[in-house]
């Protein structure tokens, strides 16, 4: 792994694996919930591309300006208790907005609050989770984690617009999030008895500090511009973000004028894009991927590229069509998510990782905002369609020119810890020819 100080796998980390997995399980489901609810009800009460465009913003704020911080202080402190504490933010900030729903107080701006409450908690969460992986699962497994977690990431998108939808139709919105309280209580429940290795780095404990965690900010940049072809997956990374953050945060409006349909037409897209995800999760899981995971991103990026086009050009009375292109898309989503995640978890050191993944975060949630600031005007006019045939069109040209890339292609032979490896190797070597 490029350290010299490694943190050892517990033998019987399957079933702390399972205990975790199965309860962050709960809190997904319940996250996916409030965000549907929330996502209809500014739909119906606004049917504004600019609400839904604010709302999306507000969750990227975080990620922007404190994402780098954030990974630093991760690959500080304690990661299970970062975990703990951001789903317990997360479930009285929730808690709170029921509050206002149930007294028939809420504003927008309580939403968008909430929204972005939610997001600081993930930006602290997301770090701590995925860098905690590469503790708690040898190294060849990871691929397959990473198709499990895409699986579970799928399944909650089938079942959570669909309980989403018959929960917003058989209760008010203020009972759909108490349920996402509920939830991150069960996630909370494993972490208070199972531990998580810490990275093993060598360095002396310090008090953190600005000073302490702006070097290792600095530190985290560094290695990343070592790694050059990190640099181009950052870079297509928010280019992706850019193009296909408005075909989510937009879909509602899609849905209800362009196909004319209601809620269940959204449940129904979003769920089958969720299937998708299970199916891609099912080939990632078993096949484990390329051996060279930059291909498991490229594949991805091209095959979503193509359907993204597809839907663009259904026609209204096309649904079906549309509907079956989301399948599709949700099984490449995956297999280029699953990709990258297992290819960053795989190279990169542990006492890295929280610097990296929140690197990764925060250079994609840059440039959503801004895809969502250019397109919410496209979308007012020409709706939505038109959009998804441009971003389309560009992620299979994207997909097209990177095996011309060397540093991209040659991305896991080139980076710091595989150099390190063979400069190791070849000093060895000729410390042999000597003897």
């Amino acid at each position: 792994m490029g350290s010299e100080l490694k943190t050892e796998i517990p033998q019987n980390w399957v079933g702390r694996f399972i205990a975790i997995w199965s309860g962050q399980a709960f809190s997904i489901l319940g996250s996916r919930l409030v965000s549907f609810a929330l996502v209809w009800w500014m739909t119906k009460e606004t049917g504004s591309a600019v609400v839904l465009a604010t709302s999306t913003t507000m969750m990227y704020l975080p990620q922007i300006f404190l994402g780098p911080f954030v990974g630093a202080l991760v690959d500080r402190w304690n990661r299970r208790l970062v975990i703990i504490l951001s789903d317990s933010a997360v479930a009285v900030a929730t808690l709170v907005l029921a509050f206002l729903f149930w007294t028939d107080t809420v504003q927008l701006w309580h939403i968008y609050v909430l929204v972005f409450l939610r997001s600081l908690g993930g930006t602290f969460h997301f770090p701590a989770m995925q860098s905690s992986m590469s503790l708690l699962v040898p190294e060849k497994h990871l691929a397959r984690v990473a198709g499990i977690n895409q699986i579970l990431d799928g399944g909650v998108n089938v079942l959570g617009p669909a309980l989403g939808a018959f929960l917003m139709e058989t209760m008010p919105i203020q009972g759909v999030l108490a349920v996402d309280v509920v939830t991150a209580l069960i996630a909370i429940g494993p972490l208070l008895f199972i531990p998580i290795p810490q990275p093993v780095n060598g360095k002396p404990v310090v008090r953190i500090t600005p000073r302490v965690v702006i070097q290792d900010v600095a530190e985290g940049f560094r290695y990343v511009v070592g790694w050059r072809g990190v640099l181009i997956i950052l870079s297509f990374a928010m280019v992706l973000n850019f193009l296909f953050a408005p075909t989510g945060s937009f879909l509602p409006l899609m849905v209800t004028e362009y196909f004319k349909g209601g809620v269940w037409h959204l449940g129904v897209l979003e769920s089958l894009a969720g299937a998708g995800m299970i199916i891609g999760g099912v080939i990632l899981s078993v096949w484990g991927g390329f051996r060279r995971k930059i291909f498991n991103i490229l594949a991805g990026m091209g095959v979503m590229g193509c359907t993204a086009v597809v839907i663009g050009i259904t026609p209204e009375n096309g649904f079906f069509l549309a509907a079956g292109a989301f399948f599709v898309e949700g099984v490449a989503n995956t297999i280029m998510n699953g990709g990258a995640i297992s290819l960053i978890q795989a190279v990169v050191k542990p006492e890295m990782q929280g610097r990296v993944f929140s690197l990764v975060q925060c250079m994609s949630g840059v440039a959503s905002p801004l895809g969502l600031l250019v397109a919410a005007p496209v979308v007012e006019k020409l709706g939505l369609q038109p959009w998804f045939i441009f971003c389309g069109s560009v992620s299979i040209i994207l997909a097209a020119i990177s095996p011309m890339i060397p540093d991209l292609i040659n991305i896991e032979s080139n980076s710091p810890s595989s150099k390190q490896s063979r400069l190791e190797s070849q000093e060895r070597s000729v410390a042999g020819e000597e003897d």
